[in-house]
């Protein structure tokens, strides 16, 4: 009797044991895949940061008297790009900086379109537009991993955060991963006058 008990124990045991295995295995494809996730929404960025100079040499040539914005979309570039986070140990706070400095670069790079409107042989130029059309395919592609980053980081947070994969997560240091946010004040229908 004693040494079937002794066996039931080893077997719940050796069962517990594979499904904490089972589910540590899973959080770290989930995290994985928050990670690749997130070099998806690096590489689209980089490809925007990547097409910044042609477009700013492309204007330039036709708007040279335009130097602050031109500056303006040169230095949110070099900012943008020198923010670096790791998705590992990534925070709120790096997020929201890495976001920022986004947003930076698209102000800049939507008052280097708008010098366009002023310089009708600049709208014509088949070189700016094909840039344009690469820039706005590039934001179009950078919304859709940002979307794509969100919902792998939602399912890994929610996966972590059940029971009773929290007791598992909070002992081998899984933590919650932050999401991407709205601009502040994109929730402001914009203001439209005739």
């Amino acid at each position: 009797m004693k040494k079937k008990s002794t066996w039931i124990i080893i077997g719940v045991i050796i069962l517990v044991v594979i499904w904490a295995i089972g589910i540590n295995n899973k959080m770290v494809t989930m995290e994985e895949n928050v990670s690749k996730a997130w070099g998806n929404v690096e590489n689209v960025y980089q490809r925007r940061a990547d097409l910044i100079p042609n477009l700013v040499n492309t204007v330039k040539g036709y708007a040279a008297h335009e130097t602050s914005t031109f500056e303006a979309v040169v230095n949110a570039r070099a900012k943008a790009t020198s923010i670096t986070v790791n998705p590992e140990d990534m925070t709120a706070e790096q997020l929201k900086e890495f976001q920022k400095a986004q947003n930076e670069v698209g102000g800049a790079l939507g008052r280097l379109i708008a010098i366009s409107e002023s310089y009708p042989e600049l709208k014509a130029n088949e070189n700016f537009k094909e840039l344009q059309a690469q820039l706005e395919g590039t934001e179009n592609r950078i919304a859709v991993e940002r979307r794509n980053f969100n919902e792998s980081a939602n399912g890994y947070n929610t996966f972590i955060r059940k029971f009773p994969q929290s007791i598992i997560a909070g002992m081998r240091g899984f933590e919650k991963k932050p999401y991407f946010e709205a601009e502040e004040g994109a929730n402001k229908a914009p203001k439209v006058e005739f």
